[in-house]
């Protein structure tokens, strides 16, 4: 099941140091054991080399490029040389995204824009330069990665990123209906609380630096009384990626240990 052999996968966003896992290079490294070539993104050149290093060293095929995501042109060059290099792109994953706290009063407009440019211009960029080819090919999975933020409150005021990526979950949907008649289906995962590499970033910025009172609260927020892991991510990614899900487009898979069905008051003691 889930054979990706000799399939072109891009996935931005991957690096991540040799002893961190995050979701693009958990992401980048599961479809490579699944026979995917890799081609991915990181604006961090070391970073996104270790995530390759990983892979060639388990007997994958990668290699990753440093392009800004927010860069259109950037983006759509990156794209047009993987077709070039390859004659074909069946596999794009966006990865990429970022949040910044502040609700509507305390953002500045700099600040706002650049959390629409990170977590839903850059997934348009990428979508805008690949599906001419794989609308031409009459085959291909979009998986755009959004996160739960982006379809409830979820306790910390984030509003530029739940607006991107709420606004990505209909970009993905709005796409897919458009194109499904070219056989290119679109979907989302969406992540909810996780513990991946962000978090030691995250607590500076949400909790004073209190690291182990963030991954506590966050635990405590969980029905399932745990944040998931990159590893979750990249399976949901595998299962859109893979043939196994050919009719599946035009929707959701939300990976967050039932946070978004449940109020606090609904946890159990």
């Amino acid at each position: 099941m889930f054979d990706l052999t000799g399939k072109i996968a891009l996935v931005t966003g991957i690096g991540a140091p040799a002893d961190a896992l995050g979701n693009g290079k958990a992401i980048a490294m599961l479809l490579a054991q699944q026979g995917a070539v890799i081609e991915g993104t990181d604006i961090n050149v070391a970073a996104g080399a270790a995530t390759v290093d990983q892979i060639v060293a388990n007997g994958g095929k990668a290699e990753c490029c440093a392009v800004n995501a927010t860069d259109a042109d950037g983006v759509k060059q990156w794209v047009d040389d993987c077709y070039a290099r390859h004659g074909r792109i069946d596999i794009l994953v966006n990865n990429v995204g970022q949040s910044e706290p502040g609700g509507p009063i305390e953002m500045d407009a700099a600040t706002w824009r650049a959390q629409i440019a990170l977590n839903l211009d850059a997934a348009f960029y990428t979508i805008q330069a690949t599906l001419p080819y794989m609308a031409a090919a009459k085959s291909g999975s979009i998986i755009n990665i959004s996160s739960i933020a982006g379809q409830r409150y979820i306790g910390k005021p984030q509003v530029g990123y739940a607006a991107a990526k709420a606004g990505l979950v209909q970009l993905t949907k709005t796409t897919a209906v458009i194109h499904a008649k070219d056989n290119v289906r679109l979907n989302c995962v969406v992540p909810g609380l996780m513990h991946t590499p962000m978090l030691k970033r995250m607590a500076d910025k949400y909790a004073g630096g209190d690291l182990a009172g963030f991954i506590a609260k966050r635990d405590a927020m969980v029905p399932m009384r745990r944040m998931g892991d990159a590893h979750d991510v990249a399976n949901a990614v595998l299962f859109l990626a893979a043939d196994e899900s050919r009719y599946i487009t035009a929707t959701e898979i939300v990976v967050d240990g039932g946070i978004t069905a449940a109020t606090q008051g609904d946890l159990p003691e």
